[in-house]
């Protein structure tokens, strides 16, 4: 728990991609507290070896939960969900949840039996997608697309420097020309492009993301560990929605006001945490 008597959420990323689900963790739970950890110093995870992503994930999680108690853990990166949940299981109590691209409520919402999946080119390659879209998505025509830039174009974002809105109208025109109505945005730095990406597939009905589905099983952990799921009066008044945003390399440039854009005012932000990594 904070010292706010409240709950805190630990949310993990391996850069600023997981503020998309901090953002909806608090639309959820408006009155909790969240750390938000970013290991932007080896960012992109999907350049980085699974052994080092295991080792760097489960040693910096375990330093912030010393450091900052948690009653819940947001691994908000889908490269490091599909590798550290067991790691980060067996060295923790505190409950663990991951994302994965939301694949089955896309082929729910679809009425052209027409979906793109839009993620990263690690994500695209690794076997647990042929699987979802095997299980969910198996009467659907499913268009991938793995973008390398797109990530990046949206760490710039923090930055202030705009999308460049032609080069994504290339990186997404595989998805305009296949007629998708629905896009799954299979990484979580893509909810950060919506605007953006919205101009590029006007015509696309349905963008789904796993944030809702991620703060709904966060919500449901608290309450089956008795925490405290409503807020009780004062506590908005009492704690700022995030006590710290850590980062393993410099806090990006502009990352306090880009964070308080999204309703997640940080009470302090400490870059090179814990130390150079």
């Amino acid at each position: 728990m904070s010292e706010c008597g409240v709950p805190r959420i630990l949310v993990f990323d391996s850069g600023v991609g997981g503020l998309s689900v901090a953002a909806r963790v608090h639309e959820k739970l408006p009155h909790a507290s969240i750390v938000y950890l970013a290991d932007n110093a080896a960012f992109p995870y999907g350049g980085q070896s699974e052994s080092v992503v295991i080792e760097r994930c489960c040693r910096l999680i375990a330093g912030a939960l010393e450091q900052y108690p948690c009653d819940a853990i947001v691994v908000a990166c889908n490269t490091a969900s599909t590798l550290v949940l067991p790691h980060l299981r067996a060295i923790t109590e505190v409950p663990v949840v991951g994302v994965v691209p939301a694949v089955k409520p896309a082929a729910a919402q679809t009425l052209n039996h027409r979906i793109g999946l839009l993620a990263t080119p690690a994500t695209v390659r690794r076997p647990y997608l042929d699987q979802l879209v095997r299980e969910f998505a198996a009467d659907c025509q499913v268009e991938r697309v793995g973008h390398p830039e797109l990530v990046q174009w949206a760490e710039d974002l923090v930055r202030g420097v705009p999308v460049p809105q032609a080069e994504l109208d290339s990186a997404v025109a595989e998805l305009r020309d296949t007629g998708v109505d629905t896009v799954v945005l299979g990484c979580t730095h893509y909810p950060l492009l919506l605007d953006s990406l919205k101009q590029s597939l006007p015509d696309v009905k349905f963008w789904v993301d796993s944030g809702d589905a991620i703060a709904r099983r966060v919500v449901w952990l608290l309450a089956q560990a008795g925490k405290s799921v409503e807020a009780n009066k004062g506590d908005s008044a009492i704690c700022m929605p995030v006590a710290v945003a850590l980062f393993s390399g410099s806090a990006p440039e502009g990352v306090y006001g880009f964070m308080a854009g999204l309703g997640l005012q940080p009470r302090a932000v400490r870059g090179n945490w814990p130390g150079k990594s």
